[in-house]
């Protein structure tokens, strides 16, 4: 089973805990506040109380034993910045980190997040899906409700062309780009933006454009 670790129990970090836990993952919560460690304590698997800006805190939680941790505290960067530092020397095979500005995110890309995301509450499901499905995930919020978001093809629409799938009239979702795999698989991913007679792969990424509420019918509709 897979086990996720969340630092920060914001309305962020819940709502991504709570649906990590109801896909069947295995949660590891940390937070310094006693009340919302003992609100997460009925949700996920392990509630731990403590300070995220501390090595000895998360390593003693059980943090190094996790596949991914999620750094969900955005608003106090010092903490952000910290815990994300840490969650790296841990050894921690995948670490994504919230950010709520460009320059946050830049910031925590330098200190080695291997993902960095700049989400609204809704959109946690959305993540916690791509987490429990080994499913690639970004997200850039560009304004209240809509989001740019890379997320793998859905597997109603693999194979078809893009006129075939269809997903601008059935979702609402607009594709803007397409990240393929290169035949050298040492190379980055080819970027293109495609025409109505593209065939869509099974591993390719889509970028694309929508609402909230669009991106998250369209991930979780297989």
């Amino acid at each position: 089973m897979r086990r996720v670790g969340i630092v920060g129990a914001g309305r962020f970090g819940m709502a991504l805990a709570q649906s990590l836990a109801e896909s069947g993952t295995e949660v590891l919560l940390i937070e310094r506040n006693g009340s919302l460690v003992q609100a997460a304590s009925g949700v996920v698997a392990y509630a731990v109380q403590g300070d995220a800006t501390q090595a000895r805190v998360l390593e003693e939680a059980g943090l190094k034993e996790c596949d991914i941790a999620v750094v969900a505290v955005g608003s106090n960067i010092e903490v952000s910045t910290l815990a994300t530092v840490i969650c790296k020397e841990l050894g921690i095979p995948r670490v994504i980190a919230k950010a709520t500005s460009e320059m946050h995110g830049k910031i925590l890309a330098k200190l080695g997040a291997d993902q960095v995301i700049f989400p609204d509450r809704d959109s946690a499901h959305r993540l916690a899906h791509a987490i429990a499905s080994n499913g690639a995930f970004d997200l850039l919020e560009i304004s209240e409700g809509c989001s740019i978001a890379e997320i793998d093809v859905p597997e109603s629409c693999r194979e078809k062309t893009l006129a075939q799938a269809d997903l601008r009239n059935k979702t609402g979702v607009t594709v803007l780009c397409i990240r393929r795999l290169d035949e050298n698989p040492k190379k980055p991913r080819a970027v293109m933006i495609p025409g109505p007679n593209d065939q869509l792969h099974p591993d390719d990424k889509l970028i694309v454009f929508g609402t909230t509420k669009q991106i998250d019918a369209l991930t979780v509709q297989d």
